[in-house]
């Protein structure tokens, strides 16, 4: 290769080489806000005020309601919220509790018909220091996973692979979320 075809390859996004490259340029939202999103505004807040398909809404309830995680650790991987800007468990009037239990029940029915999982992570990080990312609201995660989705990725790279984008997990779910 002559020095001008080099310098002309060097400017393309992906230059051929023995490497494959994931391509994740929506975690670069993530990455440059830091580990706290949306510092200013609650996105569990302000996310029932948006269409449900700009929120990530699959469903909503009386007084909670399921989203996509905006950084998933899967595909359709789901939150569930309150409305109500809470940040502990043992704040939620026993209504939400049991409203936040069906509607977890719910999407695991879901996601097993939409993405055949094989089980489920299941769990709420309480307060900053116990991993919340957003540890002024309230929420549950539903994490789908399947025998073959962990590889050398998570380890190694520290970089999840995620099959589907949001926007068509968000459709499927919702569609198949029982009326």
């Amino acid at each position: 290769m002559s020095e001008e075809e080099l310098i002309d390859a060097s400017r393309l996004a992906g230059v051929p080489d023995e490497f494959q490259r994931l391509w994740t340029p929506h975690r670069m939202a993530y990455i440059q806000a830091g580990p706290q999103v949306l510092r200013d505004a609650c996105p569990f807040c302000a996310a029932p005020d948006l269409a449900d398909s700009e929120g990530l809404i699959v469903a909503r309830g009386r007084t909670a309601y399921v989203l996509l995680n905006l950084f998933p650790y899967n595909s359709g991987h789901l939150l569930v919220c309150p409305y109500r800007h809470i940040g502990q468990y043992d704040e939620a009037t026993p209504e939400e509790v049991a409203e936040i239990g069906v509607l977890t029940q719910i999407g695991m029915r879901v996601l097993r018909t939409v993405s055949r999982c094989d089980g489920f992570n299941i769990g709420m990080n309480q307060g900053a220091v116990a991993g919340a990312g957003v540890d002024e609201h309230l929420h549950q995660h539903i994490v789908p996973r399947w025998r073959a989705d962990a590889n050398f990725f998570p380890i190694i790279a520290k970089t999840k692979a995620l099959p589907q984008l949001l926007g068509e997990v968000r459709e499927a779910v919702a569609q198949a979320w029982p009326a």
